[in-house]
């Protein structure tokens, strides 16, 4: 798994504080910390399961034109990243505290998990 860290996540680290999502200024700083969060390869696992059925589901909206499989294609996600989160890494996900940088998370690690630089 990419083990990059930003300062600010280690300087939080390193003091046994526990790291608000909200304190980074951008993504990038961001990005390490939500690699931190999904140190568990269980969690990383389910994250990718429902990422990738989530885009099953939006193809299928796209192919058929009906609006119910929208609802999948969220449920779906958060179902499987949840679990993964409570379930295996014992944490609260970034999303509720920083719900578009967590979103965009999801997909940077679905990226590194299909160029091989995170690990399943």
């Amino acid at each position: 798994m990419n083990t990059a860290t930003s300062t600010s996540t280690s300087a939080h680290a390193a003091a046994g504080a526990e790291v608000d999502p909200r304190s980074f200024r951008n993504f990038a700083e961001f990005y390490p910390f939500y690699l931190s969060e999904h140190s568990n390869r269980t969690c990383r696992q389910l994250h990718f399961v429902g990422s990738t059925l989530s885009l099953v589901c939006l193809a299928t909206f796209v192919l058929t034109g009906n609006a119910w499989w929208l609802i999948p294609t969220v449920v779906v996600g958060y179902a499987f990243a949840w679990i993964g989160h409570f379930g295996f890494e014992k944490n609260k996900p970034a999303s509720f505290k920083r719900p578009l940088y967590s979103f965009m998370g999801d997909w940077a690690m679905y990226r590194d998990i299909l160029r091989g630089r995170v690990k399943l």
